[in-house]
């Protein structure tokens, strides 16, 4: 079992080894993959260690599984070429999610959909799938209507730069900006880049994605995207409004049966998610479960999770078991 990681050197594809690692995933040989000004490098995994090559290589060395996270344009251009290869491509950029063609799969949720014929398979928005992990259990359930999300993101999620910028902000050095403003004490509603609708790209790709990872174009998402100085994951606000009433207690049980869930949720000591403790673990965390009064049939909720690993990596790495155990690759 050859697996592929491309952009193995960048801050996912150093989390995606990583879990690799710790999930003892099957591969006989790993080809880890950058751009050109890094091929050469040595990368340790599992005791040993592996030189980057570049992409050409990686293809002629046929992995059975080649793990992307390195940008849409890469994905564009190279994910096909694998895949004809005979390479089962899993990626994790924008390039393919909205794709009729390609599958958007959550494992715990919509994994069942994959088949042999998938080659080039979607991963997720980050805080799209830490969402849809608590909105999918309930959805059965109770039926959502309409979701109002406001997201608290990591300067992780934009990558290498933006921890610099940030670690640059503290110790009061100038240096090169990610963000168009400082991200040290503030707040920026500012992710992704603005469409023509006022709405930024992580805004909509949580509207577009919940609808085709539900399978179900009625649920309604509206949502509003913050960048904050936080470097262990992502939070989210959220809303949501179902066709049917429901109880809480019985909220709290449908989220914590649902495998990769943890409810935090007990005020009376201070118990709720925060990204301090979901940084380094897989589960997505919910707390702050209560009924909305202003709203019939209306629920509040706060979700977190480690966005460069349920998020990304982990997602990704939970399709390839997934792919292995059901004979797909």
């Amino acid at each position: 079992m050859k697996v592929a990681v491309v952009g193995a050197t960048g801050m996912v594809g150093n989390v995606m080894l990583k879990v690799l690692e710790e999930r003892n995933f099957p591969l006989t040989e790993l080809i880890p993959v950058a751009s050109e000004k890094s091929v050469g490098k040595k990368i340790r995994f599992a005791g040993k260690e592996y030189e980057v090559v570049g992409l050409e290589t990686a293809i002629g060395l046929k992995p059975e599984i080649a793990i992307f996270s390195a940008g849409g344009d890469t994905s564009l251009e190279w994910a096909p070429k694998f895949a004809e290869a005979g390479s089962t491509v899993i990626d994790n950029s924008s390039a393919w999610r909205m794709n009729p063609k390609n599958k958007l799969v959550i494992p715990e949720i919509n994994a069942d959909l994959l088949t042999k014929e998938d080659k080039i398979i979607a991963n997720p928005n980050c805080s799209t799938i830490q969402l849809l992990m608590a909105l999918k259990p309930l959805h059965d359930r109770y039926t959502i209507k309409r979701v109002v999300v406001s997201t608290y993101q990591s300067i992780t999620g934009t990558g290498v730069k933006a921890v610099q910028q940030l670690e640059n902000e503290y110790a009061g050095e100038k240096g090169e900006m990610a963000y168009p403003y400082q991200i040290h004490k503030n707040a920026l509603p500012h992710c992704d880049v603005f469409q023509d609708n006022g709405y930024t790209k992580e805004e909509m790709k949580l509207s577009n994605e919940t609808k085709k990872i539900l399978g179900d174009e009625s649920v309604k998402v509206t949502a509003t995207a913050i960048r904050i100085p936080v470097v262990g994951g992502h939070s989210e606000s959220v809303n949501i409004e179902f066709e049917n009433d429901f109880e809480e207690a019985e909220v709290r049980k449908i989220l914590n049966d649902f495998p990769g869930i943890t409810v935090q949720d007990n005020p009376a000591v201070n118990t709720y998610p925060m990204p301090i403790y979901a940084e380094g673990k897989d589960d997505v965390f919910v707390g702050r479960i209560r009924r909305d009064y202003s709203q019939e049939n209306s629920l509040n909720m706060w979700i977190v999770a480690d966005n460069l690993r349920k998020g990304a990596a982990t997602n990704a790495v939970q399709i390839a078991e997934y792919l292995l155990k059901n004979d797909l690759v």
